[in-house]
């Protein structure tokens, strides 16, 4: 595969999330529309560039738990929500805010795949 069969894309475009939240935990579980992303999602979506991704929410530990059966990834993110939703003075702050913004996180995504999850969206 060449880099020309990549194109950049919102993580969105491959995948959905859900999320909950409690005290300063959030946990963000990340669901690839078509399970075919799935290699791709665990190859390039690690606890790192999650914790990197959230570094301006200073977020702790990041530990990713790997639910290929379903297929989905479970994230959980220690210290991001900034003392607890009910503890914090920022708006928004709770965990369902924070699953747009993984899903914002750019992604260099064989077309293929991309063209795949898509179709699975339409329908």
């Amino acid at each position: 595969m060449t880099s020309d069969d990549r194109i950049e894309v919102s993580l969105h475009e491959l995948a959905h999330a859900r999320t909950g939240d409690k005290g300063d935990r959030a946990n963000i579980s990340l669901v690839p529309y078509d399970p075919a992303a799935w290699d791709f999602l665990r190859a390039e979506i690690t606890a790192e560039r999650v914790k990197a991704w959230f570094a301006h929410r200073n977020a702790g530990k990041v530990v990713r738990y790997e639910l290929p059966k379903l297929p989905a990834f479970n994230f959980v993110l220690d210290d991001v929500l900034q003392g607890g939703v009910n503890g914090s003075l920022n708006l928004d702050g709770h965990g369902k805010s924070l699953s747009f913004h993984l899903l914002a996180m750019p992604v260099r995504a064989p077309r293929a795949l991309v063209d795949a999850a898509r179709q699975v969206r339409r329908r």
